[in-house]
């Protein structure tokens, strides 16, 4: 894991925060954090947990994985894989089983073309479409 860049964090939220022509306050009421703290954070005295990120991220309307790159918690090819998944499980079009095979088929392009997933250490390459079920052999 990156070490927290908190001083370029803290530039790009104020940037965030201009853009959306928001004042420190108005920003730090729709985050839920105090004045003060938001402040400390933009001037690079604090560090912000991933969870605050999160608010902030969604109370400036822009993806938590961006502030999580800012912040140095997330590497950026870590970050488009997660949009990606984030992407997929919000459709509301699709069922969870129609997710689920999208989100196997792309992690398997991944695999294919040499790049890490992140739940490499959790998804059986095997369980093609993500029943889940393994299958167990009768033992006599």
């Amino acid at each position: 894991m990156a070490s927290l860049n908190v001083g370029n964090l803290g530039e790009f939220l104020r940037e965030q925060r201009r853009s959306a022509q928001l004042s420190l306050r108005q920003l730090a009421d729709a985050a839920g954090v105090s004045n003060p703290y938001l402040s400390q954070i933009e001037r690079g005295l604090r560090k912000p947990s991933a969870e605050i990120l999160q608010q902030l991220a969604k109370a400036l309307r822009i993806s938590a994985e961006t502030l999580y790159v800012q912040a140095g918690i997330l590497d950026e090819r870590d970050r488009e894989e997660t949009e990606v998944r984030s992407v997929i499980l919000a459709d509301p079009s699709i069922n969870e089983r129609q997710k689920q095979v999208l989100l196997q088929i792309y992690e398997s392009f991944r695999k294919e073309n040499g790049l890490q997933t992140a739940s490499d250490d959790i998804s059986d390459p095997s369980d093609t479409f993500g029943t889940g079920a393994d299958v167990a052999t009768p033992s006599n």
